[in-house]
Formats: structure tokens, C-alpha cells, sequence
């Protein structure tokens, strides 16, 4: 139970702390001159006023929640629905998946990237904390129960973030070698993937330069800092890929070498998603260190915090910790384990791989083209390649309103799109086509229902070849 409060407290700590940060340095660190706050009650303060910073955490509690009311054998459609008829904002991946599920397009295949320009970014690594916590030391269960719900939003590179998150948890409840969890939870990373590959060469280069986390942050910006999916991140300092953002979590948690305030600064310094990213870290060393051990100086005011129920939620860290608690001790009795009135037996098992898969496999995007215009005045798009993706701005002050924009490639409608005023059911991009014959190509959209209180900008472009 330490570690589980441990793990919750300490995501929940790395997330207040990285929150100012967010996606405000993009392709550069944070300098050491840049003053990051922290004080007494500064955890109360954020949870009351920004409510809205934590979604990494309520979007875990949606899925402890269906384990806790469903049980450990819930169907991956009570998750998919759950998550995609909540009230909660989503963006990326999470966004898309949930317009996905919304038409009938159920998982796999509502993550999957031909259906899901996103299935590679961070999505769900910022959500799969409650698989490492319900699997203490039985990483394979832990990369297990990542899997039909990592496929809601995410495939490929965008699975394995949360897949390598939860096994991290999981090996932090053994061993209080940070250098050994990270490692050793890349075993069930499969080693021809790009994602284990980027892992690898950080692991590398932290033995390689083990005092100086920035030239680690360096080789990863040269090697690892490309976004192929998102279609605003593509040939843009701006990277929400799972890759990037992955590699910045265990450069905290290396360069951190267990200290608390070390790790979870460190991976908001590596910049990009610079509160998910600490939060991520700050978890995994929660539950390694245990919520006994954690710093006075990032634990005052916690109990003042742990009853407050998070947004869009009605579970409290408290709540959670129970729930969480409750579902280890259910995963270690199916898996070899025993459950006794004063202790706990876990049947560890070494890591193992989980199977390849790769998004936007043979495609690279050979054009961006910012475009920037009203929908009517764009015309004919015209390309050579096998694929494309268009990222649209909407408008309208008609909250009922729902425009439909008809995609026509090659002189053939393709399907119509339904673009409503409401954020939470609309997708991001109002085209995307993957498998194209490779050759030349021409796309038109249609506003087929124009009114005068909404408008439909095209921003961006993405050609794939």
C-alpha cells in the first residue's frame, strides 16, 4: 500500500510541478536560470484552481474505475466507452479515438494508424500508470492489461510508451535500482522497434556521460526528435510522440539517480510535454521509494489534497489508493501469487517481450504544406505520394450546428465528414489517407452546408511517401 500511495502521490507531485512548463519549450531544454515554483500548498492551490492540468491522472482513474466496477475480465467496450462518452476534453490520439468509437469504429482499430494520425503520440504512456500499480512485481501482467486498452487510442510506438511505463511501475514495487527497472522493464519492448532502439541509445549514452544529462538530451534532440504522425508536429519544433517524450521520462529518472526533486526536474527540464513527462517519472519513483519516503519538502500539504476529488471524476487519491490496492492483491492471486491476512506472496517473472508493431510502416512525410486558408478558398490539393493528412480549424457560434465537409480524391467522394461545433466530437483532421497507390493524386474538399456563424480553416498538409 506504501507504494501504491507512493506511485499516485508521486504522479500526481510531478504533474503540479511540471504544470507552468507544458509544451512551452519544444525543441530546447529548460535552463537552470528558469526558476520552476514550488511551496507549501502550491499542490492544494493547483488541484483547487487548475483542475484541468491533471488529465493524465483522471484519464487512469476512467480505467481503474471500470476494473473496480466491472472487474478484472471488463470488456475492452466497457473501457472504449467509458472513456469516449466521459466529459473530459481530449486531445490527439485520445480525441481521435474517441470520434472513432462515437462512428463505430471500435478498438483495435479506433487506434490503429490507418485510423488514427496519433497512434504514435504520448496519449497513452500518460495513462498507463494503473496497469505497473495493479501488477506489483509481475511486469508481465502489467504489459498484459496494457493491451486492449493501450489499442483504444494508440498502436505501435504509441502502445509501447504505456507498455514500458506500467513495467517500470511494476519492477519499482522489487527493487530500488533505478538503473535496473529502467532497463530491465525494456525487456518486453520488442528490440526491432524504433521505440526500444531510442531507449536503448539513452540507457547508452547515460553510461557513456553519466554526469551530464543536457549531451543525453542533445543526442536525443539529433537522433530521436521527429514527429511522422501529428500532423501539427510534423517538420515542427512542437513533438507529442511517445518516442521523444519516453526518452525524456528516463533521463529523469537516470539522471535523478532516485533522488526525488533531481528526477522529477530533470524530466521537466528535457521540455515538450514537461508535466506529463515528470509525472510519469515522479510515479514510478514514488512507488519505488514508497509514499513514507518521499522528500518533506514534496509531501507538505499532500494530506490536505488526498479527499478532493479530481475533475470529471468522483474518485479521490484516497479512492484511488484503495481501488488500486484491491486490484494488486486480485492480480497477484490469478497470477501464481497468495494473498494472506498480514502479507503477500508475488510470483515474479522476467520480462518478455510483447509483439512488433509499427505505425506508418514504409511511409515518411516528404512535404508539409502550410496552407493556412478558408476551406473555400484552398481548391485542389494536388500531390505525388501514397498518402495524406489535413489538419482543419472550426468555428461556429451555433453549439448545434455540425458541418459536413465532403473529401473527394481523384474525382471520387470519398466519404463525408462531420465536423460539429462541439471539440469533444470532432476530429482534428478533416482528411487522413495512408493507402494510396504510390503516383499522383488530387484531393477537393467540399463544405456541403455552409452557414454564415461558423467557419472551417485548412491549416496544414502532410504528404506521405
Amino acid at each position: 500500500m506504501d507504494k501504491i500511495k507512493g506511485g499516485w502521490i508521486g504522479k500526481a507531485i510531478g504533474c503540479t510541478y511540471g504544470g507552468p512548463t507544458e509544451f512551452k519549450y519544444c525543441g530546447t531544454m529548460i535552463n537552470d536560470n528558469i526558476e520552476i515554483p514550488w511551496y507549501d500548498g502550491y499542490l492544494k492551490h493547483t488541484i483547487l484552481n487548475a483542475p484541468g492540468l491533471y488529465d493524465d491522472i483522471y484519464m487512469d482513474l476512467t480505467f481503474v474505475d471500470v476494473f473496480e466496477k466491472k472487474g478484472l475480465d471488463a470488456d475492452v467496450t466497457d473501457f472504449a466507452q467509458a472513456f469516449a462518452y466521459a466529459e473530459y476534453p481530449l486531445c490527439e490520439a485520445n480525441q481521435q479515438a474517441r470520434y472513432n468509437i462515437m462512428h463505430g469504429i471500435m478498438p483495435p482499430a479506433s487506434g490503429h494508424w490507418l485510423n488514427n494520425p496519433h497512434a504514435d503520440d504520448i496519449d497513452f504512456q500518460i495513462e498507463a500508470d494503473y496497469a505497473g500499480l495493479m501488477s506489483p512485481g509481475m511486469p508481465n501482467a502489467a504489459t498484459y492489461y496494457t493491451d486492449s486498452i493501450g489499442h483504444i487510442m494508440c498502436y505501435g510506438d504509441g502502445w509501447y510508451g504505456g507498455v514500458y511505463i506500467a513495467a517500470m511501475y511494476s519492477l519499482a514495487f522489487i527493487s530500488d535500482d533505478i538503473e535496473f527497472i529502467v532497463t530491465e522493464a525494456l525487456k518486453t519492448i520488442p528490440e526491432e522497434s524504433k521505440y526500444y532502439k531510442c531507449m536503448s541509445d539513452v540507457i547508452s549514452w547515460h553510461k557513456k556521460y553519466p554526469d551530464n544529462w543536457e549531451i543525453t538530451w542533445a543526442l536525443c534532440q539529433k537522433n530521436w526528435s521527429y514527429d511522422i504522425g501529428c500532423t501539427r508536429a510534423v517538420r515542427h519544433e512542437f513533438d507529442i510522440d511517445a518516442l521523444i517524450n519516453s526518452a525524456y521520462v528516463i533521463i529523469g529518472l537516470l539522471y535523478g539517480q532516485g533522488d526525488f526533486e533531481k528526477t522529477i526536474d530533470i524530466a521537466t527540464r528535457c521540455g515538450q510535454d514537461s508535466d506529463c513527462n515528470p509525472s510519469t517519472a515522479g510515479g514510478i519513483l514514488g512507488t519505488m521509494l514508497g509514499y513514507s519516503s518521499i522528500p518533506d519538502k514534496w509531501m507538505a500539504g499532500a494530506s490536505e489534497v488526498e479527499d478532493i476529488k479530481f475533475i470529471y471524476t468522483d474518485i479521490s487519491l484516497n479512492d484511488v489508493y484503495k481501488m488500486s490496492f484491491n486490484q494488486a492483491l486480485q492480480v497477484i492471486s490469478r497470477n501464481e501469487g497468495s494473498v494472506g491476512d498480514q502479507d503477500v506472496t508475488i510470483h515474479y517473472t522476467s520480462p518478455k517481450a510483447v509483439r512488433l508493431e509499427q505505425s506508418f510502416a514504409n511511409l515518411w512525410p516528404t512535404d508539409v504544406r502550410k496552407i493556412n486558408k478558408p476551406i473555400g478558398s484552398v481548391g485542389e490539393i494536388s500531390f505525388h505520394g501514397k498518402g495524406i493528412a489535413i489538419h482543419h480549424l472550426m468555428y461556429s457560434h451555433d453549439n448545434d450546428y455540425t458541418a459536413q465537409v465532403e473529401i473527394v480524391i481523384d474525382q471520387v467522394v470519398c466519404e463525408t465528414v462531420d465536423l460539429p461545433t462541439d471539440n469533444n466530437k470532432r476530429r482534428q483532421e478533416v482528411l487522413y489517407k495512408y493507402d494510396l497507390e504510390e503516383g499522383d493524386h488530387t484531393v477537393l474538399l467540399r463544405w456541403t452546408n455552409p452557414k454564415d456563424i461558423a467557419s472551417i480553416d485548412i491549416t496544414r498538409a502532410v504528404i506521405y511517401n
